[in-house]
C-alpha cells in the first residue's frame, strides 16, 4: 500500500444548485449588500438579461451585453468604465464563458463580488482562472481576486440551451475533469471528483443530443459540469489547455467547440505516460477512453476537426511552434514532432491513435 502525500486547498464559493433557483438571487443580493448591480450577458442574450434585469427590479442598474469569447481585453475594459461610471457594488454574469469571463475581467480590475448564473457546462464559474486575449494571444492567470462568491446553477436556464452547444460545452467540462486526473498538483478528492464528472457528462450528453427537453439529463449534465469547474479551479491543467488556449486566441476559433476536437487526441498523446489514469478512466469511458471522447463528439453532434471550425491547414504548423514557445508542464515531454502530428490529426478530424 503507497503511502499518500498531496496538498488540497479548496475555495469559498457558495454553490446553490437545483431548479427554479434563480428565485434566490434576491436574497444572495441582499447577503452580498448589493444595491447596484450591473448584469453582463453576450449579445445573443440580451433579452434574457433584461428580463433578469427586471426581476430585481431597481438594484439592477444595467445591463452589459457585449461580453464576446476569449475575453478581449477591450471589451474588459470598456465593461469595467461602465461599472465604475454607474457606481456599481456587484456583477451578475448570465451565460457561459464569455459572460462568466467578463464578470471576473472586471473583478480582477476592482475587486467588485460576483454571482455567477451559468447557462451552460462550461464550469469557468468555479475558478480562480482567468484568461484575457491581447492581440491575439491568450493569457492566463490565478488569483482569487477573480473566483465568484456565489454560483446559483439552475437547471430551468439551461433547458433552453441547443442540443449541440450542449454537446461541446459539456465535452468541454469533461476535458477539465480528465486533465485533473493528470495533473502535477491532482489529489485524492479533486480524482474523486473528476472521474464522478466525467461518468455523469458521459451520461448525460448522449440524452440531451436525443432529448433537449430530458429534464433529467440536464440536471445530470449540470452535476457533472460543477464538479469540473471545481476541478478546474483546484489543480493545474496540462497540454489540452495549453492547446486549445493557444488555439483559440491565435485563430479566434469558438472555445467548446476547440476543446472538443482537440480533447481525444491531446488523452491519447499523454497516454503512454499516464497508465494509472488510463485504468480509471477505463472504469467510466470503456477500454478506449480516447476513441470513447472522439465517439462521444459524434454522438453529440460536434464537430470533428479543427478544420470545420475555420482554422487554417498552415495554422498547424503555427499552433505547434506557439505551444513549444512557452515551455509548460505535462505528464508526457513535449515531443515537436508528435505534437505537429496531433494537431494535424485534430485538424483533419480524424480518430484519436490510442495506446
Amino acid at each position: 500500500m503507497q503511502q499518500r502525500q498531496f496538498t488540497y486547498t479548496s475555495h469559498p464559493a457558495r454553490v446553490i444548485f437545483g431548479s427554479g433557483t434563480i428565485a434566490r438571487l434576491p436574497e444572495e443580493l441582499t447577503l452580498l449588500g448589493a444595491e447596484r448591480v450591473l448584469i453582463l450577458s453576450t449579445a445573443a442574450q440580451t433579452a434574457e438579461a433584461e428580463a433578469l434585469a427586471a426581476r430585481i427590479g431597481a438594484r439592477a442598474v444595467g445591463v452589459f451585453a457585449r461580453a464576446a469569447m476569449h475575453t478581449p481585453v477591450e471589451v474588459s475594459e470598456a465593461a469595467t468604465e461602465h461599472a465604475r461610471q454607474l457606481g456599481v457594488d456587484a456583477v451578475i454574469s448570465l451565460g457561459g464563458g464569455s459572460a462568466i469571463g467578463l464578470g471576473k475581467a472586471i473583478a480582477l480590475r476592482t475587486d467588485l463580488p460576483q454571482i455567477a448564473l451559468p447557462t451552460t457546462y462550461a464550469g469557468s464559474e468555479m475558478t480562480p482562472i482567468i484568461g484575457e486575449t491581447d492581440g491575439g494571444q491568450k493569457r492566463t492567470q490565478v488569483t482569487a481576486k477573480v473566483l465568484p462568491e456565489v454560483v446559483i446553477y439552475d437547471v430551468d436556464l439551461t433547458m433552453t440551451l441547443p442540443a449541440a452547444m450542449s454537446g461541446t460545452s459539456g465535452i468541454n467540462a469533461i476535458a477539465h475533469a480528465v486533465e485533473a486526473l493528470y495533473a502535477r498538483d491532482t489529489n485524492p478528492v479533486i480524482n474523486a471528483l473528476a472521474l464522478e464528472a466525467i461518468a455523469a457528462l458521459a451520461r448525460a450528453l448522449p440524452a440531451i443530443a436525443q432529448d433537449p427537453q430530458d429534464r433529467a439529463a440536464r440536471s445530470e449534465a449540470l452535476y457533472g459540469a460543477w464538479l469540473c469547474g471545481t476541478c478546474l479551479g483546484a489543480v493545474g491543467m496540462a497540454l489540452h489547455h495549453k492547446l486549445c488556449h493557444t488555439l483559440g486566441g491565435s485563430f479566434e476559433l469558438p472555445h467548446a467547440e476547440t476543446h472538443s476536437v482537440v480533447l481525444p487526441h491531446a488523452l491519447a498523446y499523454n497516454a503512454p505516460a499516464i497508465p494509472e489514469v488510463m485504468a480509471q478512466l477505463r472504469s467510466v469511458l470503456g477500454a478506449d477512453p480516447a476513441g470513447a471522447l472522439y465517439d462521444l463528439g459524434r454522438a453529440v453532434g460536434a464537430p470533428a476537426g479543427l478544420a470545420a471550425l475555420g482554422m487554417p491547414e498552415a495554422g498547424v504548423a503555427r499552433a505547434a511552434n506557439l505551444a513549444l514557445a512557452n515551455p509548460y508542464w505535462n505528464p508526457r515531454p513535449l515531443e515537436p514532432r508528435a505534437l505537429r502530428d496531433l494537431i494535424a490529426r485534430a485538424y483533419h478530424g480524424t480518430r484519436p491513435l490510442s495506446e
